[in-house]
C-alpha cells in the first residue's frame, strides 16, 4: 500500500488497524532499515487497541527511490523525509484519528524526525524517541526540543552500549532530555545493554505501552 506526499513522493505503508483504537501510531524506521523493523512492535500494540502506521522513508524499503537509494541522498532530501511523516499523519485522520490521539515513534534518524514534527505541531500531544541524536542529518533537535509545548510528553530511550565517536547515545539523550523545557511532560529511560533504534524494542514495549495509555 502507498501514500503520496505532497511534493509527490510514493511512500509505501504497513496498516495494523485495532477493531476501537484508544490511540492512533505513525511509527519511523531508522537508517538502514524498513517498516517492517516496527511490525511485532505493531502487532503487539494493536492487541492492546492501538493502530498503527508503519512507513518506508523515501529512498528506503519499497518507498520512491527504494531501497537503497538513501545512500546517494544529501542532508536537504533526508530532510524531506518530514513530508512523509505528514502523509502517513494524512491517512491517519482519513482513519478517523483526532490529533490529540496520535503518538509519533520515531528510531535514530526516525526519532528525530518526529521530534521535528512534535515541534512544530502543538496539536500533536506525544511522541516516543529510540536513540534520538543531537543532529542526524542536519536534522537538529537541541531547538526542536526548546520549542514542545506544556501539554505536550516525550518519552526517550536510549543504551549505554550504543557507543559512537560522540560518546554513548545514553550520555547524548541525557543532554537532550535537559533541553525540554520545565512543565513538559518528559522522560528518559536507559539500558545499559540493547544497541540502538528498535533493537532494543522488545525491552522498550512495555514502558511504550504504558506511556500510550497514561
Amino acid at each position: 500500500m502507498q501514500l503520496k506526499t505532497s511534493d509527490g513522493v510514493n511512500i509505501a505503508y504497513d496498516w495494523y488497524p485495532a477493531k476501537t483504537p484508544a490511540g492512533y501510531l505513525v511509527l519511523v524506521h531508522m537508517m538502514p532499515a524498513t517498516k517492517e523493523s516496527w511490525k511485532e512492535f505493531a502487532e503487539a500494540v494493536q492487541k492492546e487497541n492501538f493502530s498503527s502506521i508503519a512507513i518506508d522513508l523515501r529512498g528506503h524499503g519499497q518507498s520512491d527511490a527504494g531501497p537503497q537509494g538513501y545512500n546517494a541522498f544529501a542532508d536537504e532530501e533526508h530532510q524531506q523525509s518530514i513530508k512523509d511523516l505528514e502523509a502517513a499523519l494524512d491517512f491517519l485522520k482519513t482513519q478517523g484519528a483526532e490529533s490529540e490521539k496520535i503518538t509519533l515513534a520515531g528510531a535514530s534518524v526516525g526519532s528525530n524526525l518526529c521530534i521535528w514534527y512534535l515541534s512544530e505541531h502543538p496539536e500533536i500531544k506525544s511522541a516516543v524517541a529510540l536513540s534520538a541524536g543531537e543532529s542526524y542529518r542536519g536534522i537538529h533537535i537541541l531547538p526542536m526540543l526548546a520549542k514542545l509545548q506544556s501539554d505536550q510528553k516525550l518519552l526517550m530511550f536510549a543504551s549505554e552500549d550504543d557507543v559512537r565517536s560522540g560518546g554513548s547515545n545514553a550520555s547524548v539523550n541525557k543532554r537532550l532530555i535537559e533541553a525540554v523545557p520545565e512543565g513538559v511532560g518528559r522522560e528518559l529511560a536507559v539500558f545499559a545493554t540493547g544497541g540502538h533504534g528498535t533493537d532494543f524494542l522488545p525491552q522498550a514495549t512495555a514502558k511504550i505501552l504504558e506511556f500510550l495509555k497514561s
